[in-house]
This record gives C-alpha cells, sequence and structure tokens, in this order.
C-alpha cells in the first residue's frame, strides 16, 4: 500500500514540476535537495518527510495541502 501513496505522491511532484516549467536539477535548486532524492521521489522510491514537503512546496510554489491533492 506505501508504495502506491509514494507513487502517487511522485506523480504529484513531477505534474507540478512540468507545470512550473523546472528541470528535476532546477527544482533541488530552488529547493536545497538534490536531485537524486528529486529523482528518488519522483519514482515513488523514498517515503518523503514533512519538512521536504514543505520545502518542496515552496520551491514549487503552491501550498504543502496541494502536493497532497490526488496523491
Amino acid at each position: 500500500m506505501d508504495l502506491v501513496h509514494r507513487a502517487a505522491f511522485g506523480d504529484r511532484i513531477r505534474e507540478l514540476r512540468h507545470a512550473a516549467g523546472l528541470s528535476q536539477e532546477e527544482l533541488a535548486e530552488a529547493s536545497g535537495l538534490h536531485r537524486t532524492y528529486i529523482s528518488s521521489l519522483e519514482r515513488g522510491q523514498r517515503n518523503v518527510g514533512l519538512d521536504n514537503i514543505h520545502v518542496l512546496a515552496g520551491a514549487l510554489g503552491v501550498t504543502a495541502s496541494t502536493l497532497l491533492e490526488d496523491a
């Protein structure tokens, strides 16, 4: 079950990143997270923590709750 949620969250990150016109590297720079971490999130391989949800939301210019919509 967890893998399904991680994959859905990763899809949501990718969707919002594309909508913002950002590459994984650009999102990594904007968020202060490593590019490989962004990549592993988008592939559903990592379980993201609350702090990083807020960091990613800020870098994407959305709220944390927006990241969790449809995820």
